[in-house]
C-alpha cells in the first residue's frame, strides 16, 4: 500500500478521465489519498470525489490565495465541512509570499484562522509554506499542541528544525526528483523515519520523468522512490512505514498486519 497524502482530483483537468487516473493509481498501489480542499467549491468536491472511493479521505479549507476573497460565509462553510466525522484535516492553508496573490496580512489572519479551528476540533492541519519558512514557523509557535503536516515540503534540512520541534510531519514530492534539488534530498533523508510523508500535490510538480506534464496519483511512486533511495531504504518498507504515518496523522483505519 501506498498513501498520497496530498491530491486535488477536482481538478478540471482531471474531469476527462478521472476514473482512469483512479485505475492508474491502484494499478501502481497507491490505494489511499487524501483529497484536499483549497475553498469551499473544491472542498466540497473533495467530500464527493472522497465519498466515491474507498480509501479517498477529505480535508476542507482556504488556500493562502484565497485568503483575500473568504468572507464569514465561507469560513462558516469550512467550519462545517471540517467538523464532519469523515474530514481528516484543516486546510490546505498556511503562507506563499512568492506568489501573493492575497495581501500577507489577509493570509496570516486566514492561516491563524485555521489553525484555531484545527486546535478547537483535535485535528491536523496541512500546511503550505512558501517563501514564509520563518514566519510559518512563528505562526505554528502561537498554537502549541496543533498537529499536522508541511505539505510539500521544498526547503533543506537546515530549515527543518521548527516544524520538527513542533511535532509536524514532513511530506515530499516530486520536487525532491529534480536533479538541481539536492537539498531537498538532504532533507527527505533527515526526517525521522516516523514523520515522513509523501504526496503527488496532482496536478501539479510531476515527478522528473514527466516534469511539464500533469501529475497524477500513481506519480507518487516515483516520489517515494527516490526518497527511499536517498534514504537508503526499501521501497516496500518505505511504502509501509510511511502510510502508517498517514494514518497516525490523519485518523485512518489502520493497515493491515
Amino acid at each position: 500500500m501506498i498513501t498520497d497524502t496530498h491530491v486535488h482530483l477536482f481538478w478540471k483537468s482531471f474531469d476527462e478521465d478521472r476514473a482512469e487516473v483512479v485505475r492508474r493509481a491502484r494499478e501502481a498501489e497507491v490505494t489511499r489519498m487524501i483529497v484536499v480542499g483549497t475553498d469551499v467549491p473544491t472542498s466540497r468536491r473533495a467530500f464527493e470525489i472522497a465519498a466515491a472511493e474507498l480509501e479517498f479521505y477529505p480535508t476542507a479549507g482556504i488556500h493562502p490565495h484565497d485568503a483575500q476573497g473568504a468572507s464569514a460565509d465561507d469560513r462558516a462553510v469550512i467550519e462545517e465541512l471540517c467538523s464532519l466525522p469523515e474530514c481528516v484535516a484543516v486546510g490546505e492553508t498556511g503562507l506563499d509570499f512568492f506568489k501573493n496573490h492575497s495581501p500577507r496580512n489577509e493570509q496570516f489572519e486566514n492561516f491563524h484562522w485555521h489553525l484555531d479551528l484545527a486546535r478547537r476540533l483535535d485535528k491536523p492541519v496541512v500546511v503550505h509554506c512558501r517563501d514564509a519558512h520563518a514566519e510559518t514557523a512563528r505562526a505554528l509557535e502561537q498554537f502549541p499542541g496543533v498537529r499536522g503536516v508541511m505539505h510539500c515540503y521544498t526547503y533543506g534540512p537546515q530549515e527543518l528544525a521548527p516544524f520538527l520541534e513542533a511535532g509536524f510531519y514532513i511530506s515530499f514530492s516530486g520536487v525532491v526528483t529534480y536533479p538541481k534539488n539536492e537539498a531537498n534530498r538532504e532533507a527527505a533523508k533527515a526526517v525521522p523515519a516516523d514523520r515522513l510523508l509523501v504526496e503527488t500535490d496532482c496536478p501539479f510538480l510531476a515527478p522528473q520523468k514527466n516534469r511539464g506534464k500533469r501529475n497524477e496519483p500513481a506519480y507518487v511512486r516515483d516520489v517515494l522512490a527516490r526518497v527511499a533511495e536517498v534514504r537508503g531504504d526499501e521501497l516496500e518498507q518505505l511504502a509501509r512505514t510511511t502510510s502508517d504515518n498517514a494514518a497516525r496523522l490523519f485518523g485512518l483505519p489502520p493497515l493491515a498486519p
